[in-house]
Protein backbone atom coordinates (compact mmCIF):
# COMPACT_ATOMS: atom_id res chain seq x y z
CA UNK A 1 0.00 0.00 0.00
CA UNK A 2 1.32 3.45 -0.92
CA UNK A 3 2.18 6.09 1.66
CA UNK A 4 -0.66 8.30 0.38
CA UNK A 5 -3.26 5.57 0.96
CA UNK A 6 -1.83 4.93 4.44
CA UNK A 7 -2.25 8.64 5.22
CA UNK A 8 -5.83 8.52 3.93
CA UNK A 9 -6.67 5.49 6.06
CA UNK A 10 -5.14 7.12 9.14
CA UNK A 11 -7.08 10.35 8.50
CA UNK A 12 -10.34 8.39 8.09
CA UNK A 13 -9.78 6.48 11.34
CA UNK A 14 -8.92 9.68 13.21
CA UNK A 15 -11.90 11.65 11.88
CA UNK A 16 -14.57 8.94 12.00
CA UNK A 17 -13.50 6.67 14.86
CA UNK A 18 -16.31 4.29 15.85
CA UNK A 19 -18.37 5.22 12.77
CA UNK A 20 -16.02 3.09 10.65
CA UNK A 21 -17.61 -0.32 10.19
CA UNK A 22 -14.77 -1.51 7.96
CA UNK A 23 -11.91 0.07 6.08
CA UNK A 24 -10.42 -1.91 3.23
CA UNK A 25 -7.63 -1.18 0.76
CA UNK A 26 -7.41 -3.30 -2.38
CA UNK A 27 -5.98 -2.66 -5.83
CA UNK A 28 -4.94 0.85 -4.85
CA UNK A 29 -8.44 1.90 -3.72
CA UNK A 30 -9.80 2.54 -0.24
CA UNK A 31 -13.33 1.39 0.61
CA UNK A 32 -15.07 2.67 3.73
CA UNK A 33 -18.17 0.82 4.94
CA UNK A 34 -20.51 2.59 7.37
CA UNK A 35 -23.87 1.77 8.96
CA UNK A 36 -26.97 3.32 7.42
CA UNK A 37 -27.67 5.15 10.70
CA UNK A 38 -24.27 6.91 10.45
CA UNK A 39 -24.28 7.42 6.69
CA UNK A 40 -25.39 11.08 6.52
CA UNK A 41 -23.21 12.30 9.40
CA UNK A 42 -20.20 10.45 8.00
CA UNK A 43 -20.73 12.04 4.58
CA UNK A 44 -20.89 15.51 6.15
CA UNK A 45 -17.66 14.81 8.02
CA UNK A 46 -15.97 13.50 4.86
CA UNK A 47 -16.79 16.77 3.11
CA UNK A 48 -16.15 19.22 5.96
CA UNK A 49 -13.11 17.78 7.74
CA UNK A 50 -10.04 19.67 6.51
CA UNK A 51 -7.86 16.54 6.77
CA UNK A 52 -10.21 14.67 4.41
CA UNK A 53 -11.78 17.35 2.16
CA UNK A 54 -13.95 15.20 -0.11
CA UNK A 55 -15.63 18.12 -1.83
CA UNK A 56 -16.77 16.24 -4.94
CA UNK A 57 -19.23 13.38 -5.36
CA UNK A 58 -18.19 11.62 -8.54
CA UNK A 59 -20.79 8.84 -8.55
CA UNK A 60 -23.56 7.26 -6.49
CA UNK A 61 -25.17 3.96 -7.40
CA UNK A 62 -27.27 1.15 -6.03
CA UNK A 63 -26.19 -2.49 -5.81
CA UNK A 64 -28.33 -5.63 -5.50
CA UNK A 65 -26.34 -8.31 -3.68
CA UNK A 66 -28.91 -11.11 -4.07
CA UNK A 67 -27.17 -14.08 -5.63
CA UNK A 68 -23.79 -12.35 -5.29
CA UNK A 69 -21.00 -14.90 -5.83
CA UNK A 70 -23.58 -17.71 -5.83
CA UNK A 71 -24.92 -16.81 -2.39
CA UNK A 72 -21.56 -16.09 -0.72
CA UNK A 73 -22.83 -12.71 0.49
CA UNK A 74 -24.66 -12.79 3.81
CA UNK A 75 -26.40 -9.67 4.97
CA UNK A 76 -28.67 -6.99 3.57
CA UNK A 77 -29.57 -7.23 -0.09
CA UNK A 78 -29.24 -3.58 -1.20
CA UNK A 79 -26.34 -1.17 -0.82
CA UNK A 80 -25.59 2.40 -1.84
CA UNK A 81 -22.06 3.10 -3.08
CA UNK A 82 -20.46 6.55 -3.35
CA UNK A 83 -17.26 7.50 -5.14
CA UNK A 84 -15.71 10.67 -3.71
CA UNK A 85 -12.83 12.87 -4.78
CA UNK A 86 -10.70 15.28 -2.79
CA UNK A 87 -9.05 17.70 -5.20
CA UNK A 88 -7.09 19.38 -2.39
CA UNK A 89 -5.50 16.11 -1.22
CA UNK A 90 -5.64 14.30 -4.60
CA UNK A 91 -7.24 11.13 -3.26
CA UNK A 92 -10.36 9.10 -3.88
CA UNK A 93 -12.63 7.10 -1.61
CA UNK A 94 -15.41 4.57 -2.07
CA UNK A 95 -18.13 4.66 0.61
CA UNK A 96 -20.54 1.72 1.02
CA UNK A 97 -23.65 1.55 3.19
CA UNK A 98 -26.18 -1.26 3.30
CA UNK A 99 -29.93 -0.62 3.51
CA UNK A 100 -31.17 -2.22 6.76
CA UNK A 101 -34.40 -3.58 5.24
CA UNK A 102 -34.68 -5.59 2.03
CA UNK A 103 -38.45 -5.08 1.64
CA UNK A 104 -38.19 -1.28 1.71
CA UNK A 105 -34.54 -0.27 1.21
CA UNK A 106 -34.02 3.16 2.77
CA UNK A 107 -31.03 5.38 3.50
CA UNK A 108 -30.64 9.11 4.07
CA UNK A 109 -30.26 11.42 1.09
CA UNK A 110 -26.88 13.15 0.71
CA UNK A 111 -28.30 15.72 -1.70
CA UNK A 112 -27.78 18.48 0.90
CA UNK A 113 -24.12 17.44 1.27
CA UNK A 114 -23.33 17.15 -2.45
CA UNK A 115 -25.89 18.60 -4.86
CA UNK A 116 -24.62 16.22 -7.56
CA UNK A 117 -26.38 13.41 -5.65
CA UNK A 118 -29.80 14.58 -6.87
CA UNK A 119 -30.03 12.68 -10.16
CA UNK A 120 -27.82 9.82 -8.95
CA UNK A 121 -30.27 9.13 -6.10
CA UNK A 122 -33.22 9.37 -8.49
CA UNK A 123 -31.51 6.82 -10.75
CA UNK A 124 -30.87 4.42 -7.84
CA UNK A 125 -34.52 4.80 -6.81
CA UNK A 126 -35.76 4.19 -10.34
CA UNK A 127 -33.57 1.18 -11.12
CA UNK A 128 -33.29 -0.50 -7.69
CA UNK A 129 -36.20 0.89 -5.65
CA UNK A 130 -33.87 2.35 -2.99
CA UNK A 131 -35.58 5.20 -1.12
CA UNK A 132 -33.58 8.26 -0.04
CA UNK A 133 -35.05 9.90 3.03
CA UNK A 134 -35.02 13.68 2.76
CA UNK A 135 -34.67 13.82 -1.03
CA UNK A 136 -36.90 16.67 -2.22
CA UNK A 137 -37.79 15.25 -5.66
CA UNK A 138 -37.53 11.46 -5.59
CA UNK A 139 -39.24 10.29 -8.78
CA UNK A 140 -38.38 8.12 -11.74
CA UNK A 141 -35.60 9.34 -13.99
CA UNK A 142 -34.98 6.76 -16.74
CA UNK A 143 -38.13 4.67 -16.94
CA UNK A 144 -41.64 5.81 -17.78
CA UNK A 145 -43.79 7.19 -14.94
CA UNK A 146 -46.19 4.26 -15.30
CA UNK A 147 -43.40 1.68 -15.25
CA UNK A 148 -43.97 -1.24 -12.88
CA UNK A 149 -41.03 -2.47 -10.80
CA UNK A 150 -37.32 -1.66 -10.75
CA UNK A 151 -35.43 -3.13 -13.73
CA UNK A 152 -31.94 -3.52 -12.19
CA UNK A 153 -33.16 -5.76 -9.38
CA UNK A 154 -31.95 -9.29 -10.00
CA UNK A 155 -35.44 -10.72 -9.58
CA UNK A 156 -36.91 -8.43 -12.27
CA UNK A 157 -38.06 -10.52 -15.27
CA UNK A 158 -36.01 -10.09 -18.44
CA UNK A 159 -39.21 -9.61 -20.46
CA UNK A 160 -40.56 -6.99 -18.06
CA UNK A 161 -44.20 -6.74 -17.00
CA UNK A 162 -45.75 -4.60 -19.73
CA UNK A 163 -45.06 -3.77 -23.35
CA UNK A 164 -46.05 -0.76 -25.35
CA UNK A 165 -47.12 -0.52 -28.96
CA UNK A 166 -48.79 1.95 -31.27
CA UNK A 167 -52.49 1.24 -31.79
CA UNK A 168 -53.60 2.48 -35.23
CA UNK A 169 -57.29 2.48 -34.28
CA UNK A 170 -56.80 4.57 -31.13
CA UNK A 171 -53.99 6.56 -32.80
CA UNK A 172 -51.84 6.47 -29.67
CA UNK A 173 -49.31 4.35 -27.80
CA UNK A 174 -50.93 1.83 -25.48
CA UNK A 175 -49.60 -0.39 -22.72
CA UNK A 176 -50.53 -4.04 -22.40
CA UNK A 177 -49.28 -7.13 -20.54
CA UNK A 178 -46.25 -8.80 -22.09
CA UNK A 179 -47.20 -11.19 -24.89
CA UNK A 180 -43.76 -12.75 -25.40
CA UNK A 181 -43.90 -16.50 -25.08
CA UNK A 182 -40.82 -18.06 -23.55
CA UNK A 183 -39.23 -20.82 -25.58
CA UNK A 184 -36.04 -22.76 -25.59
CA UNK A 185 -33.89 -22.62 -28.68
CA UNK A 186 -31.33 -25.36 -29.19
CA UNK A 187 -28.95 -24.50 -32.01
CA UNK A 188 -28.44 -27.10 -34.71
CA UNK A 189 -24.78 -27.87 -35.14
CA UNK A 190 -23.55 -28.67 -38.63
CA UNK A 191 -20.02 -29.92 -38.89
CA UNK A 192 -18.26 -30.24 -42.20
CA UNK A 193 -15.91 -33.17 -42.63
CA UNK A 194 -12.99 -32.71 -42.53
CA UNK A 195 -13.34 -29.59 -40.35
CA UNK A 196 -10.42 -27.17 -40.28
CA UNK A 197 -8.13 -29.52 -42.18
CA UNK A 198 -8.32 -32.18 -39.46
CA UNK A 199 -8.91 -35.80 -40.46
Amino acid sequence: MSEKLQRLQAALQAALGAHVQSLDCRLGEVTLTVRAADYLSVCQRLRDDAELGFEQLMDLCGVDYSGYKDGAHEGPRFAVVLHLLSVAHNWRLRVVTFCPQDEQPLVASVNEVWSAANWFEREAFDLYGILFEGHNDLRRLLTDYGFIGHPFRKDFPVTGHVEMRYDAEQKRVIYQPVTIETREITPRIIREEPYGGLH
